[in-house]
């Protein structure tokens, strides 16, 4: 435990130190998020630093390799900085051509697909994942058997979208991604020591170096919260929010456990959903809405709630929804 203690604080005090240099940086580079049109009650957040998804991916790489190892840590920083990667050219193309338009809809697709394919393949492969999930709900065990890819194909490009959809308030996505991973934190201790009690020790030992990579992960969103919060300061951009949602999928998915996230990722569901509905209704209308404005947290934002007030609404709903995935469990 107290390694796993240690890669927090490390990691916390490593993106504290980071976040300074990389705002001034960005700066200089005029590396600034320009804000859609139709937003017009983000004018006001026209020319914040973006990019600031390095001060939590940085700390929790250098981190996790100090401390931790292993395939599980191999995997799991390979995931998060593929789905960075993609968000980095997002971000990059809109900087350099100032607008909020960077990779196309089908070049972030194509490539979120086969970053998904390439990670379901392994874990399907792998010793210590396989193509077994957990229905926690039921108490019991699904082989999904060659159904695995797809299902698991499905997962990382829902989920990365989904925690992208989420990024649009300060703080928003930062605090609902540190409260769902802590809380896979305590499932995959959980899952370890059950695995170390029944003697699978090789298991046991990459489920540790995964939650060594999973504090590492949760010490540098604090520290990037530190400076996103309501005012923020510099936002994580695509980069940021792609690498969290995909990393948020690879332990759901590594620890056998995706029925959870409709729990403890819950609003980063609702994001989603709230967008689809909004375009079904209305392309089958002809025009007509059922939000002001998709995601969520935009229309909460034109009914007039603060914006830090439904950062907090997220917050206590994903742990709530944590809770419950852990009483399950």
């Amino acid at each position: 435990m107290i390694k796993y203690l240690l890669a927090v604080i490390i990691s916390f005090f490593a993106g504290m130190l980071i976040a300074p240099l990389t705002i001034k940086v960005v700066k200089r580079l005029r590396v600034k998020q320009t804000i859609l049109s139709y937003v017009q009650q983000h004018e006001s957040k026209q020319g914040i630093p973006t990019m600031g998804g390095a001060i939590f991916i940085l700390p929790a790489v250098a981190t996790s390799f100090l401390l931790g190892g292993g395939m599980m840590t191999n995997f799991a920083v390979l995931i998060m900085l593929s789905y960075g990667m993609i968000g980095f050219l997002d971000d990059f193309l809109k900087v350099t051509l100032k607008r909020n338009l960077g990779l196309r809809a089908y070049q972030k697709i194509i490539s979120q697909l086969l970053i998904a394919a390439i990670a379901s393949y392994f874990a399907y492969k792998s010793q210590f994942i396989g193509p077994e999930i957990k229905v926690p709900m039921f108490n019991t065990v699904i082989n999904l058997k060659w159904w695995y890819l797809p299902f698991s194909i499905f997962v990382y490009v829902a989920l990365s979208n989904s925690c992208n959809l989420t990024d649009g308030l300060d703080g928003l996505a930062g605090s609902t991604s540190c409260i769902y991973f802590m809380v896979f934190f305590i499932i995959t201790f959980m899952q370890m020591t059950t695995a170390s009690d029944s003697g699978r020790t090789l298991y046991a030992q990459e489920l540790s170096s995964l939650l060594v990579f999973l504090a590492a992960l949760i010490g540098g969103i604090i520290a990037f919260l530190w400076f996103n919060s309501f005012r923020a300061k510099i936002i994580m951009g695509d980069m940021g929010a792609l690498a969290l949602g995909g990393t948020a999928a690879m332990v759901a998915m590594v620890t056998g456990n995706p029925f959870l996230i409709l729990l403890t990722g819950i609003m980063f569901v609702t994001s989603s959903i709230s967008v689809i509905i909004q375009v079904a209704v209305f392309k089958a209308t002809k025009g007509k809405r059922v939000f002001l404005m998709a995601p969520l947290h935009h229309h909460l934002e034109l009914k007039g709630i603060n914006e830090s007030k439904i950062v907090s609404f997220y917050m206590i709903i994903t742990f709530i929804g944590g809770v419950v995935s852990l009483i399950i469990m």
